[in-house]
């Protein structure tokens, strides 16, 4: 499938411009972190009361989900195992007797004809949430480092290790900022969500790196950003039918996939977006300007005789 025949655009001569589109899509980050007062963490990070209940019958998760967003109780999540159901509430929601009686009242309305019976309530303390932040960021901190190393050992350029995950980092650090924005509940799931972001995205850089690799050898005489150029361009239809395909199906499970992955989807959407910005803008046209600068410091140097030219 070809989108895109012999397309010739100039992606290294732009790039000062596309650097300026992600500096400002940054700063709007930031501002939205300033703004929103940091992210709504989610009871993962937060601690919270936990109610296990027993139904008489049977109920849909579903009901129950929609009779709690209907009381005052705040943040929750879910979980069932057949008349069993596990209710997680953030620790600021309410005290633990308002957090009970406002269960009860709300189930009792909504079930009249099927009794509810609360086994057991209790308090998950914030140690968890903080030993889930200390893992989260092992999880990110020793997959950016293993990036690098594989991409500079397969490349043979710790640069181009460090470019690919500056891309990534543009990517994460954005699609964080939309959740910010969108003032959704950090939890598991979108740390999850950023670590698969990260993963599709040096997936598509991977792909570049190894046709500009191959050109390389083959047009070994080109300038390096004629080089950068041809290859994208090679790519590009590579790169657009891959991220499409991707974007439909985060866009179907957005739509249809129901709340308990509306926020992966929601992230998943953005994340492919950037990944294709990453790519195409950002990763290589790093690699180009430390090129470029390093051969001007290179001619200065020569210039005023620091270095000979033999």
């Amino acid at each position: 499938m070809q989108i895109f025949k012999s397309t010739n655009i100039d992606f290294i001569g732009k790039r000062r411009k596309f650097f300026f589109v992600s500096a400002l899509m940054l700063l709007l980050t930031v501002f939205v972190f300033i703004y929103r007062g940091g992210p709504n963490y989610g009871i993962d990070f937060t601690g919270g009361v936990l109610m296990q209940a027993s139904f008489q019958q049977e109920v849909e998760l579903q009901d129950v989900r929609s009779a709690l967003e209907r009381s005052n109780i705040g943040s929750f999540e879910l979980q069932s195992s057949g008349n069993v159901i596990m209710i997680r509430a953030k620790k600021n929601v309410a005290s633990q007797e308002e957090f009970e009686n406002a269960v009860k009242g709300t189930m009792q309305e909504t079930f009249p004809n099927n009794s509810m019976t609360i086994d057991r309530v209790e308090y998950v303390g914030p140690s968890v949430g903080t030993y889930l932040s200390k893992q989260a960021l092992y999880a990110f901190f020793f997959a950016f480092v293993g990036m690098i190393v594989y991409v500079a050992f397969r490349f043979k350029s710790g640069l181009w290790g460090v470019a690919s995950v500056l891309g990534i980092i543009h990517d994460v650090v954005i699609s964080f900022g939309f959740v910010i924005l969108a003032n959704k509940e950090v939890n598991i799931t979108v740390i999850a969500a950023l670590l698969t972001v990260a993963g599709y995205s040096i997936n598509d850089t991977i792909v570049l790196f190894d046709r500009i690799k191959e050109n390389l050898r083959l047009l070994a005489k080109e300038d390096f950003g004629k080089v950068i150029n041809k290859s994208i361009n090679e790519v590009l239809t590579r790169t657009v039918v891959t991220s499409l395909t991707v974007f439909i199906v985060a866009a179907s499970l957005f739509f249809f996939g129901g709340e308990v992955i509306h926020t992966f989807s929601y992230i998943m959407l953005i994340g492919t977006i950037l990944g294709v910005f990453s790519t195409l803008f950002i990763c290589m046209p790093i690699v180009y300007e430390w090129d470029q600068r390093k051969k001007n410091r290179l001619k200065v140097a020569l210039k005023k005789g620091y270095v000979s030219s033999k």
